[in-house]
């Protein structure tokens, strides 16, 4: 018992797979990563649970694998939040310091933060994070940790992370009947940027990408805190479709084929590669150029970092990132799509692969596993901070319910 006491638990729900890590404090304050499990997901679409019976089953088998190469029983976890509900936006709070002394205290930062996460939202959306950015006492800037500092004025500017209640509340839902307890929703690309970024990345300025199977997840960090994020709907499942359509192969095969022979830059392929591709209606295999094949995904990828480049210089940090871009996420184990980027953006960039854990390194050491990895490291950083939510399935409806008596509450 004592050992479940100091496991974490990290739920990656995808639109492509499910993926369950099970983490143990080593000792040296860091984390082992002693178990994976991993199942194909069918109740997803676009990040979105859109069937709950499926996504139930689909979660039961990815944590029976865990829980088997683990040893140990899983009851609560920290689940991934993805998909084009999720919204970003930065707000300010201002508060007089009332400690003694004018000496800022813990309370005074929990009030700052409060009065920064202040903001008007509809009834049908709930913040998922605050996430502080720096503080500011007396006109004094780039603050972060005001702790024991003196002043009379303290200001906060915090980075504001909201979703539909609803797609939150399936994925609760999903997690409560597969039997477990969520101990916090976690936004995916928070998430992979604790395993796949340095230090002096976050610095500097850098923005992560995590190209997953039905959505393209952005943060862009700038002197050591997220300063935006967005999701764009578009992602491995686009390329696979683009496979199946354009070399007439049905969808399964064509996942393989770009999974074998996808490659995002054509340049990089032998022009005297080929492959064999099956053909549908019992039509007898065909074998093609494999630059036919990289002619086809090769436009894909490339909107996808264009759509990247224009959402991050539309929120006016293109020149802000001096470290360049990180790619993580399913789609990003494809040759060149790093060269393509680089070619693309005129910016250095690098496939993520999770770092900063011990134990099952070799197993873990791809990008599929860039948010499972970091929801554990995530989970593993608040636990003993409690600030997590331990969310009952009625609550966010409480929540609904009483949001919405204010708003009649104003009108009648």
């Amino acid at each position: 018992m004592g050992r479940e006491n100091g496991l974490v638990v990290g739920l990656d729900v995808g639109t492509t797979k499910i993926c369950a890590t099970v983490a143990e404090g080593n000792g040296d304050g860091g984390m082992d990563i002693i178990g994976i499990g991993t199942a194909p997901s069918r109740g997803l679409r676009k990040g979105v649970v859109v069937n709950i019976e499926t996504t139930v089953d689909s979660i039961k088998r990815a944590l029976e694998e865990a829980e088997l190469m683990a040893g140990v029983d899983i009851h609560a976890v920290f689940v991934g939040i993805a998909g084009g509900h999720i919204k970003g936006l930065n707000s300010r709070g201002v508060i007089a310091v009332s400690g003694k002394n004018r000496e800022v205290t813990a309370r005074d930062v929990e009030r700052v933060i409060d009065a920064a996460k202040a903001v008007a939202l509809p009834v049908d959306r709930e913040v998922i994070h605050v996430l502080p950015q720096e503080f500011i006492i007396d006109e004094q800037g780039g603050i972060k940790e005001p702790l024991g500092m003196s002043g009379v004025r303290l200001e906060a500017e915090v980075h504001i992370v909201t979703g539909a209640v609803t797609s939150a509340q399936n994925i609760i839902k999903c997690c409560n009947r597969a039997g477990l307890e969520v101990q916090d929703i976690v936004l995916q690309q928070l998430a992979s940027s604790l395993s796949t970024l340095t230090p002096d990345e976050r610095e500097l300025g850098v923005v992560l990408v995590d190209i997953g199977g039905g959505t393209s997840d952005i943060a862009v960090f700038v002197e050591g805190s997220i300063w935006h994020t967005a999701v764009l709907a578009i992602g491995g499942d686009q390329i696979t479709n683009d496979i199946a359509i354009g070399l007439r192969t049905p969808v399964h095969e064509a996942e393989e084929i770009k999974k074998k022979h996808g490659c995002a830059l054509a340049s990089l392929v032998p022009g005297d590669q080929t492959l064999e591709v099956p053909s549908v209606g019992g039509r007898r295999p065909r074998v093609l150029s494999r630059q036919t094949l990289c002619e086809v995904i090769q436009p894909r990828v490339e909107e996808i970092f264009s759509l990247v480049n224009r959402e991050v210089r539309r929120a006016g940090y293109g020149e802000h990132c001096a470290a360049g871009m990180v790619v993580t996420g399913g789609a990003s184990i494809m040759e060149g799509v790093p060269e393509l980027g680089e070619q693309l953006l005129d910016m250095p960039v690098r496939r993520g692969i999770p770092t900063g854990v011990g134990g099952l390194t070799d197993v873990v050491a791809s990008p599929i596993y860039a948010t499972g990895v970091g929801l554990a490291l995530y989970g593993a950083q608040n636990r003993h901070q409690r600030k997590f939510r331990r969310v009952a399935e009625h609550a966010i409806f409480n929540r609904v319910a009483e949001r919405m008596r204010e708003w009649f509450g104003e009108f009648f």
